[in-house]
């Protein structure tokens, strides 16, 4: 049987039909806009903003999410040609396997598990940063930080990470949260939404009034800019790579900046649900995009201009808490601003790492309920009726990268997993117009196959824009994923091996 053998597209939609009945198409063009923007706003603007500018895109950060943005629009587009065709549980993983079969199905699963797992990993490290900003640096670096981060303090004193404890706490209290079922209400997550939103603005209005020029000069990093050193000379971050200075500083930027747009992809599997997905879809995820873009490049504009871009690499000033930093270093007499932005931002990224996780499990259910992957991963709780043992494997999983991984390794591995699965989605759209341009499809990718093309190249742009060092263990994983499929999944497969595998119909008459 061969590699792209596909799910029947009618089997799918008949069964999403059965599960989904009740679904109205009540949501219009402003409320898919508000769907994005709580989605996309999180912990990629509060952590990745000053990781971008401080290591490669200086205040041209701003530049950066323009480009990012670019990216995501066209990606966008394309994902929701298959959301709105295909209105299905499971992401990109479950469309493609109707649309481009099983191999490429994997390929995109394996690579979301960057996006989700190693994304809760990023946000929880970012978490463990902002509490230890709230109690003052109370918890000691040791126990804060992983193995690989050290670092020098002004009193010539080395200070060496063992591990993030902090990260597995959050991560342990929210796994039991979803292994017991507890699900936020829509009050708590508007609620959130409204705070994360309302502390954007805040920061950007007061803020604005700090802003010294000088700070944005030069504007995009010099080459031959000095690299940034701790006490004991130690080299924090370098600037000689092409991808670190100028305009390729840019584009490395923008692959960092890129996790703050992850989410919205939301928009497109709302399709079911739009009162007319093909004018209201391209509306929703480009005006989400549009505002968020706005609010980002002001975000950015204004942090880079009140605290100097070098402060963002040095562990001494913030790091992965560069906003709490900033507003109580240099914006006087708001220390009081800083400490609500602080307790806000814990809230919002509990919420974050809560959605991220229960993601990955819905992604890994899915591809167990395939025999793609141990049917543990689809066990469900026989109480909670939730698949708890997935939860404990995706726990000890994010939990060692969350613990021994530093923030900005997880993060740029989780861009590279979005954009790869982004590069696969924006292919597909143009791959099944030439062998399928018959299929009914309710919104269709405008520009053909301009669109598409740019997706693939714009995000394939980023990837290599990327840390050389993210690339190779990137592409580990992917190489580890498929050994796995060929070692495993394609022999366990329920699609190739229905009779084996699946129920058949006397077992449902015994029961």
């Amino acid at each position: 049987m061969s590699l792209f053998v596909k799910k029947p597209l009618n089997e799918l939609l008949a069964q999403a039909a059965d599960s989904e009945k009740g679904l109205k198409r009540t949501l219009g063009a402003g409320n898919l806009i508000a769907l994005g923007i709580g989605a996309i706003i999180g912990a990629g603007l509060f952590v990745r903003t000053a990781a971008a500018a401080g290591q490669a895109a200086g205040p041209g950060v701003t530049l950066s999410f323009i480009l990012a943005a670019v990216g995501c629009a066209f990606a966008g587009l394309c994902y929701a040609e298959f959301a709105a065709m295909i209105p299905i549980a499971g992401s990109a993983y479950a469309y493609s396997y109707v649309t481009m079969g099983e191999l490429i199905a994997w390929i995109i699963g394996w690579a979301l598990i960057m996006e989700y797992a190693l994304g809760a990993a990023t946000v929880s490290i970012a978490w463990s940063e902002y509490l230890n900003k709230l109690f003052g640096g109370g918890i000691p670096y040791e126990w804060c930080h992983s193995p690989f981060e050290s670092y020098t303090d002004s009193a010539g004193v080395l200070h060496q990470g063992m591990i993030n404890a902090p990260a597995l706490v959050i991560l342990l209290l929210l796994t039991l949260l979803l292994i017991k079922g507890t699900q936020e209400s829509a009050l708590v997550n508007a609620i959130i939404v409204f705070i994360k939103v309302a502390i954007v603005l805040l920061f950007i209005a007061i803020g604005w009034q700090f802003i010294k020029p000088e700070n944005h000069t030069p504007y995009l990093i010099p080459e031959g800019t000095a690299a940034v050193t701790d006490q004991a000379g130690k080299v924090i971050a370098d600037y000689s790579g092409w991808n670190k200075h100028g305009w390729g500083g840019i584009l490395g930027g923008a692959a960092i900046v890129f996790f703050a747009f992850i989410g919205f992809d939301a928009v497109s599997t709302a399709a079911q649900e739009a009162k007319n997905p093909k004018r209201d879809m391209p509306i929703g995820i480009l005006g989400s995009l549009v505002v968020c873009t706005i609010l980002y490049i002001l975000f950015g504009h204004v942090l880079t201009g009140v605290a100097n871009w070098k402060d963002f690499v040095d562990p001494e000033k913030g790091r992965e808490a560069s906003v709490a930093y900033a507003i109580s270093t240099y914006m006087s007499g708001y220390g009081w601003l800083a400490t609500g932005v602080t307790v806000a931002i814990l809230a919002g990224f509990s919420s974050v790492i809560l959605v991220m996780l229960m993601g990955q499990s819905r992604i890994f259910y899915t591809m167990s309920n395939d025999g793609l992957i141990p049917k543990a991963f689809g066990e469900l709780h026989p109480k909670f009726k939730t698949p708890y043992k997935a939860n404990w494997i995706l726990f000890v999983f994010v939990g060692l990268f969350a613990a021994f991984v530093p923030g900005h390794v997880a993060g740029d591995l989780t861009s590279f997993g979005t954009l790869f699965a982004f590069v696969l989605v924006s292919a597909g759209v143009w791959i099944l117009r030439v062998k399928a341009p018959n299929i009914t499809r309710p919104f269709k990718t405008p520009l053909y196959p301009v669109v598409s093309t740019l997706g693939v190249l714009i995000c394939t742009a980023m990837i290599v824009g990327l840390d050389t060092q993210t690339l190779k263990v990137a592409f580990a994983w992917m190489a580890l994923g498929l050994i796995i499929y060929f070692l495993y999944s394609r022999h366990h497969s329920k699609l190739r091996y229905p009779g084996e595998i699946m129920p058949k119909a006397q077992d449902f008459n015994e029961q």
